[in-house]
């Protein structure tokens, strides 16, 4: 049976939350939105990354590669 009560992704991250909780920190996300890798929304003043946004841009990344 399927459980329909699965938790779903937000619709979308401030860059506080992102900075706090990511791989990255706050200026390297704004340099990322800056240069166009990184889309993200704005609602007054606040600068919003839609989750697949902050998806698309995660799988981007090169993949690790150990040292031969």
């Amino acid at each position: 049976m399927s459980d329909s009560t699965a938790p779903q992704p937000p619709l979308g991250y401030a860059i506080a939350f992102l900075a706090a909780h990511g791989p990255i920190s706050r200026s390297e996300i704004y340099e990322a939105i800056k240069r166009g890798d990184l889309k993200a929304k704005k609602y007054g003043r606040r600068t919003i990354v839609p989750h697949a946004a902050w998806d698309a841009f995660i799988t981007s990344m090169p993949d690790y590669a150990a040292a031969a």
